[in-house]
């Protein structure tokens, strides 16, 4: 099947190539229960070595630049406690992360995870971590505008493949909240 956006070789249903993905994602779209059905999701895939987004759009197109988005672990604390969570936003922007994330889980601090927490908590490679198969009780704070897009492209959990998601798809993610301003 042709893909809904990039210049991609081929785009297949993501339930009919769950050997592509990692563990966790595989048993999020084994498991999915959203409103956007499993087969919307798309895999596609492509050369670790264009991962980074200026290389990556030069390669798949340029359009994709606007239709992409970035999963981001961060770590919220207030006293002891640590608070994990995602937050998705378009790759054009950047996440409030001392603003509207560190008020949305009621930390004092909020800061990105390090790179060894979001690849052990999440068991995706790092650069490829997506929104789809996080740990359940993990809040998923995605930016308003990644839910009105058509089509969204984000990490597959490997940084070898990407999956390509109808916005809306992203409310319906267990512990999804929807935020205005998230991504600035």
């Amino acid at each position: 099947m042709r893909a809904p956006i990039g210049d991609f070789g081929t785009a297949t249903p993501a339930p009919d190539c769950l050997e592509e993905l990692t563990d966790p994602v595989a048993d999020a779209v084994r498991h999915w229960g959203g409103s956007v059905p499993a087969d919307r999701i798309l895999y596609v895939e492509t050369d670790p070595q264009w991962a980074d987004t200026a290389v990556f759009v030069e390669h798949y197109g340029r359009d994709l630049l606007e239709k992409s988005a970035n999963c981001v672990v961060v770590a919220g604390k207030r006293g002891g406690d640590t608070t994990l969570a995602a937050c998705v936003v378009l790759s054009t922007t950047r996440v409030d992360v001392n603003g509207v994330v560190r008020r949305q889980l009621g930390a004092r601090k909020a800061s990105f995870a390090a790179m060894d927490t979001a690849v052990g908590e999440t068991g995706m490679e790092y650069g490829g971590i997506t929104p789809i198969g996080l740990p359940a009780a993990w809040p998923v704070l995605v930016d308003s505008a990644v839910v009105d897009l058509p089509w969204v492209l984000v990490g597959s959990g490997l940084r070898r493949g990407k999956l390509l998601v109808p916005g809306k798809a992203f409310a319906g993610l267990p512990g999804a909240v929807v935020l205005e301003g998230l991504g600035v």
